[in-house]
């Protein structure tokens, strides 16, 4: 597969382009108008990934949801993953970077379990199921704030899949360009207004205005949708 990339020219390289995650979702949902008219769900990965989501659902009137995946940490950087896990228990380890990580492979398994148990609680209290009724007649809009090295996206894409997603934009602000490609081969658009290039990269590099959103913001975000579509 080699899918579509949508990308804006006059972001590419660049760095604070948005003002925020809202900002980017409303540039995001810009750039996919083209596919208002299929049958759309939005897919956000919590946390950061839901005040992106959020204005590519109100801009499309398209239904939102969310798709719990998490990396696997190591022990002495929550930031730095090794791995990931999804809401229907798919587990990848990042085979290339294991090695380099001095990890046993009882910390090894240590840490895929924590996350597997931080999985299974996020989808308890975001949405209570791992099951998505009619994905196969929907195009899935998958939503996060960033791709650094895209794995765990490509994760999220594999769980997709099994659950029967046929089409899938991956729709992220910002993105290495290895990772762009890398997420390409796999799924039928990329949509990633910022994509840039280097050796190194950071996601919060693309915003003026960065923090970390809390789970408890997130549910809050989810929550606020739902009444408001009850």
């Amino acid at each position: 597969m080699s899918g579509q990339i949508i990308e804006k020219e006059n972001l590419r390289g660049r760095s604070g382009v948005f003002r925020d995650r809202t900002h980017s979702g409303e540039v995001l949902a810009e750039s996919l108008e083209d596919f208002r008219n299929e049958n759309l769900l939005v897919l956000a990965i919590p946390a950061g990934g839901l005040p992106v989501a959020l204005p590519i659902s109100e801009a499309l009137g398209a239904p939102l949801d969310v798709a719990v995946v998490s990396k696997i940490t190591v022990p002495w950087n929550t930031e730095a993953g090794f791995g990931a896990i999804a809401f229907d228990g798919t587990c990848r380890l990042n085979g290339a970077l294991v090695p380099t990580m001095g990890m046993s492979e009882e910390e090894i398994h240590q840490q895929a379990e924590r996350t597997r148990e931080k999985v299974v609680r996020r989808v308890r209290e975001f949405r209570d199921t791992d099951d998505y009724p009619g994905l196969p007649e929907k195009t899935v809009v998958l939503v996060d704030d960033g791709l650094a090295s895209g794995f765990t996206m490509l994760v999220a894409v594999e769980a997709l899949r099994k659950k029967g997603a046929a089409r899938i934009i991956v729709a992220v602000p910002t993105g290495h360009s290895r990772a762009v490609d890398r997420l390409a081969e796999r799924v039928e658009v990329v949509c990633c207004p910022n994509i840039r290039g280097g050796g190194s990269f950071a996601v919060a590099s693309a915003y003026q205005s960065w923090s970390d959103v809390s789970e408890a913001d997130a549910k809050k975000m989810l929550k606020k949708y739902r009444r408001g579509k009850g």
